[in-house]
């Protein structure tokens, strides 16, 4: 055993970017390890009956023919107000017309 107070200790070594690196690395990977093994497992499903799946299936075949037909009276209904709004503009076009022949029936005497 050296007593010698003033002898030279050895000075530590420098890390190297690589060593950082596999540093990182190296607790990546233990708190990745670490949070699989603490994150709670994932319920599993449950089979479903053939009988509640055609239940469903019902169901939503229901809910899709009952916005079929809403879609349906509202496709009427716009079809009838865009006949009346064409009867309309027929009915004025006649009568420009009406009016128009008469104008030009004056103008020819």
């Amino acid at each position: 055993m050296n007593t010698d107070l003033n002898s030279q200790m050895g000075s530590p070594r420098a890390v190297s970017g690589e060593g950082w690196a596999t540093i990182a690395g190296v607790i990546g990977s233990a708190l990745l390890v670490a949070k699989k093994l603490v994150s709670p497992k994932p319920a599993k499903a449950e089979p479903v009956s053939r009988a509640e799946f055609y239940a469903e299936m019902m169901a939503t075949r229901e809910r899709i023919n009952a916005i079929h037909l809403a879609i349906l009276e509202k496709l009427d209904a716009n079809h009838r107000e865009l006949l009346a709004a064409l009867e309309r503009q027929a009915t004025r076009i006649n009568g420009l017309e009406t009016g128009l022949a008469r104008v030009d029936e004056r103008t020819k005497e």
